[in-house]
């Protein structure tokens, strides 16, 4: 079959832009997906993800600055190796291609249709929305499930995370100073994913136990302090030192331990996909609150 040009394109990049894609045609099978190795991968609640069909996909430029992890046998979770974005795959199945709909720059024409790996979701995150539930995939997908993955390391007085493949491990000894939900470009860019779910914490609350030497920083040109960290093997968002603020960001979906506390707000609602409603009572902010 041949590239459908009857419909408009729907773009995306990674946060630095040197990866970008576009999909036309159909899309379908949009779906959030909320199993852990989904959450660590972006860093996020829950990763969404739409199919394109295969002949409406392209690479615009970068395919050759793309990264992969083997996260499962046979699956690999592309990211781009400067900033650390996941990317598509271009890997084809029946006849379509997955694409992470956070970041595509337009309005989708198809609607969520469930939440899968629904067992799986993060304690610290809640389900509002009345769209369907499967504890892993839906009846009729043939597809190998694996077990959730378990924290590395043992049990201790603070609150553990790590990356996808365990290279990097972290602590939290202190308490949360905030905790929201972004939804600026920046960040969809940065998780490829709805929003950035984010703990805030003071910079010597948090302590790196393994793998230092396997981050990855990228800045954000032009950006006063967004950037973001990520290992350099599986891509996982890390958390970040800002340590000109005294602060340290926690992508909460590398949280291994619920840290007690959950997201206060949604912030740069004005920026979110238009096409995804939130659906829980948290306040909502166009922009960024004066308070913080």
């Amino acid at each position: 079959m041949g590239r459908d040009v009857s419909a408009p394109a729907i773009q995306a990049s990674c946060l630095c832009g040197d990866v970008a894609w576009e999909g036309c045609g159909r899309f379908d099978l949009l779906t959030h997906c909320h199993c852990s190795r989904c959450r660590k991968a972006h860093g996020s609640a829950f990763a969404t993800y739409v199919m394109c069909a295969a002949e409406g996909f392209r690479y615009l430029r970068g395919a050759e600055r793309i990264a992969r992890y083997e996260s499962t046998p046979g699956i690999f979770r592309p990211f781009c190796e400067r900033c650390g974005s996941t990317v598509p795959s271009g890997a084809v199945w029946n006849e379509r291609v997955s694409l992470p709909a956070g970041m595509l720059e337009g309005d989708l024409p198809t609607e969520p249709l469930a939440h899968i790996f629904a067992a799986s979701k993060a304690p610290w995150h809640e389900i509002t929305d009345s769209l369907p539930r499967f504890d892993a995939f839906p009846p009729g997908v043939d597809a190998g499930v694996f077990p959730d993955l378990e924290p590395r390391d043992p049990p201790g007085t603070g609150t553990r995370g790590s990356c996808l493949c365990g290279a990097i491990r972290y602590v939290v000894d202190g308490p949360a100073v905030r905790c929201h939900n972004c939804h600026c470009l920046r960040c969809r860019r940065a998780r490829s994913s709805m929003y950035a779910a984010n703990l805030f914490t003071w910079v010597d609350a948090l302590r790196l136990t393994r793998g230092e030497e396997l981050l990855v920083s990228y800045k954000l040109p032009g950006a006063a302090y967004f950037g973001q960290d990520f290992c350099r093997v599986c891509g996982s968002p890390m958390p970040r030192f800002d340590r000109e603020r005294s602060i340290a960001i926690v992508p909460m979906g590398s949280l291994d331990d619920d840290p007690g506390t959950r997201p206060m707000r949604h912030i740069f609602v004005a920026s979110k996909a238009p096409w995804f409603a939130i659906s829980d009572d948290l306040p909502q902010f166009a922009e960024r609150p004066t308070e913080l």
